[in-house]
């Protein structure tokens, strides 16, 4: 799903390598009720033990009944560096369709890290294209405008098996769309699904997550809140993980969750992750 929702949970899902030299791949499939299919592949590779880096890359696709098809990409590449007991982590982003709706994105945290708190001031940039198709009475346009996001986030450790994390973010974008006109037809972009691309295009977030550990796996529940930037609808977002050890260098992971939108609906979705480990 490339849109808000899904940036922010496949950075929350990532463990970062616990040493120099260590890393993760995965790679998941995520359907839904609409339809809706994405794909993602992530890796982190620890360069020493307080620098680790970080990359993403996600794809959906979605039939829009008004114009031509969506076919979405989010590319994503970071680095997190730990001074002790401060940290800053900084990262680039490309996200959308090239040929109708597409950002630049960059984002920056500082943050403060105990053995059981890590509280984050984060940021983020993005710098949006918007291509309107031409037709017979009007030629091609293209409109640009940009938004910046500010945010906290926090993670307490509970006890030695749980703990809970809490994120929110809220955007200012530079131009107000809420008034949406022949000038930014942005609500072409209101197909019914939850991967749309208008999705991305949000006022503020807010989450809340729990993760309890059972032995070797873990189960964690997550809860998130957005409202959107054209339409002001909101979306709740409801999502429960199972995390198991699939080998001794090895994890999957299950995801079962339920959007409740006022612009599309309820739709439940499953997701399926492989994770590997090595030195």
């Amino acid at each position: 799903m490339c849109s808000s929702r899904f940036i922010f949970v496949v950075f929350t899902m990532v463990a970062m390598p616990a040493a120099a030299n260590d890393f993760m791949v995965g790679a998941g499939i995520e359907a839904d009720s609409d339809s809706g299919i994405a794909e993602t592949a992530i890796a982190d590779y620890g360069v020493s033990d307080k620098t680790w880096l970080s990359a993403a890359v996600a794809h959906s696709g979605i039939d829009l009944p008004l114009r031509d098809d969506l076919d979405a990409w989010f590319v994503d590449v970071g680095v997190d560096h730990y001074f002790e007991p401060f940290g800053v982590q900084a990262g680039i982003a490309y996200w959308g369709d090239s040929d109708t709706l597409s950002s630049n994105d960059a984002r920056a945290s500082v943050y403060w890290r105990s053995d059981r708190v890590r509280l984050a001031l984060n940021g983020e940039t993005r710098d949006f294209d918007f291509e309107v198709l031409g037709t017979d009475f009007a030629p091609a346009r293209q409109f640009t405008f940009d938004a910046n996001g500010i945010g906290l986030s926090a993670r307490f450790e509970l006890s030695d098996s749980a703990d809970l994390y809490l994120s929110g973010m809220d955007y200012d974008y530079s131009v107000n769309l809420r008034i949406v006109d022949d000038r930014l037809p942005l609500l072409d972009l209101l197909s019914v699904s939850r991967l749309s691309l208008i999705n991305s295009l949000i006022d503020h977030r807010a989450s809340v997550g729990l993760g309890v550990d059972f032995g070797q796996s873990r189960v964690s529940f997550d809860v998130s809140q957005s409202r959107g930037a054209v339409d002001g609808s909101d979306t709740t977002s409801t999502t429960v993980r199972l995390l198991m050890p699939l080998g001794r260098q090895s994890d999957i992971e299950f995801g079962l969750g339920l959007d409740d939108s006022e612009l599309y609906g309820e739709v439940t979705f499953f997701s399926i992750f492989l994770y590997f480990y090595g030195t």
